[in-house]
């Protein structure tokens, strides 16, 4: 059992820093929205002064923000080959242990989050568990939808093994209290608004992403193409319309099919880009669409609020929490995606309307700054200390 430090190690007005084991499904070089966000805490904690250790799928760095990186045994999973089923190696628990955490968070414990669960159990240390991705409602763009009911039930129950759990948007908390996961907290999403900004347009860019046209109305689209992202439908939603252009910032296992099914289409397809060419792209465009009914929450539509980007995206799951319809944007039913097509030529007709929801979605944007999100998850960790009996 680790020997735990008490709070009157730190100065009195200093809070406690922490030791934090992490074990993570995915990581470099693999990019998505929890490789994101793993990354801004990795950084952060190496600003705030505490230590980390991170347990995360072979192949990728062995060192990141100043922290070790662990690799694990992994299998490519069937049918998405993007993704592993992870394992520890037989010195994990020793590293771990030498380590001497205060806690452990496992980030969407699938395969190798319930190991790092079992070993903090044997430390004796508190589980935080963040839940990232509706893996049951991904099951059955994958041909495996009579898997739902078993990976909802095992969800829940590793989720209620953990001291607390964490989850990116209010719909998902409610969702998952419902599902009858225990103990459940709003980890609100932030991203970096240095990074993320309003500017000038690179005409260059635009010109790309336009195909050579740079009048005409670009919409773009930035993650990972999958089945569950609904980006085969926006086809014919958006086409013919007269002067509009398409443009794709990603990659994924549904890109080579994505292009063929974009063929003869005014449609660019760029691959993924990242930093500043990734906000020159978000710059460069006219309105971002998210058609995914899957999101917990939609990191990207709040990177493109925060470019002065306007969004229109599905009523459905974390994305409702960003978009709020007719104020920064609009939101159409996902039972009738045809309404995206008048959206879109709404949108691409008002120009005094395009450049409000630009506005709100900026300002919206300007709130949601990720050091306050990476401080709550701080709170989040002294809370799951608390009442594992610790310190706070």
């Amino acid at each position: 059992m680790v020997a735990h430090r008490s709070p009157s190690d730190s100065q009195p007005d200093q809070p406690q820093r922490l030791r934090i084991g992490l074990f993570t499904e995915t990581f470099l070089p693999k990019i998505d929205g929890v490789v994101n966000i793993l990354q801004l805490l990795l950084r952060y904690l190496a600003s705030e002064g505490h230590e980390a250790i991170l347990f995360a799928p072979s192949g990728g760095p062995s060192e990141f923000a100043g922290f070790r990186v662990v690799p694990v045994n992994g299998i490519t999973a069937p049918y998405y080959t993007e993704l592993k089923f992870n394992f520890p190696r037989s010195d994990s628990f020793r590293t771990l242990h030498r380590f001497q955490p205060d806690l452990v968070h496992v980030l969407h414990p699938f395969v190798l989050g319930p190991f790092g669960m079992r070993m903090a159990r044997r430390l004796g240390v508190p589980v935080l568990a963040s839940y990232h991705t509706d893996i049951a409602r991904y099951a059955a763009f994958y041909g495996q939808g009579f898997l739902t009911g078993f990976l909802r039930r095992y969800a829940t129950y590793l989720h209620n093994q953990a001291t607390l759990t964490v989850c990116p948007s209010s719909v998902l908390r409610d969702d998952l209290r419902r599902q009858g996961i225990r103990r459940v907290r709003w980890w609100r999403r932030g991203i970096d608004t240095d990074l993320f900004s309003a500017g000038p347009v690179d005409p260059k860019v635009r010109e790309e992403l336009t195909q050579g046209h740079p009048d005409d109305f670009l919409v773009l689209n930035v993650g990972r193409h999958a089945p569950e992202k609904g980006l085969f439908g926006l086809r014919d939603r958006l086409f013919p319309m007269e002067g509009l252009r398409l443009a794709f910032v990603g990659d994924g296992p549904s890109h080579a099919e994505l292009r063929a099914w974009y063929a003869g289409t005014p449609t660019a397809f760029t691959g993924y880009r990242y930093g500043e060419d990734l906000v020159a792209a978000y710059r460069a465009a006219d309105l971002f669409v998210f058609p995914s009914t899957t999101e917990t929450f939609g990191l990207v539509a709040l990177e493109a609020m925060a470019c002065r980007l306007p969004v229109i995206a599905a009523r459905r799951g974390g994305i409702t929490d960003t978009v709020a319809h007719n104020r920064n944007g609009l939101l159409f039913d996902p039972e009738n995606p045809g309404e995206i097509r008048e959206q879109v030529r709404q949108m691409r007709d008002n120009r005094s309307l395009l450049q409000s929801f630009a506005e709100a979605g900026w300002q919206h944007a300007l709130r949601q700054d990720w050091r306050s999100t990476m401080d709550q998850l701080v709170g989040f960790y002294r809370m799951a200390l608390r009442q594992h009996g610790i310190f706070g």
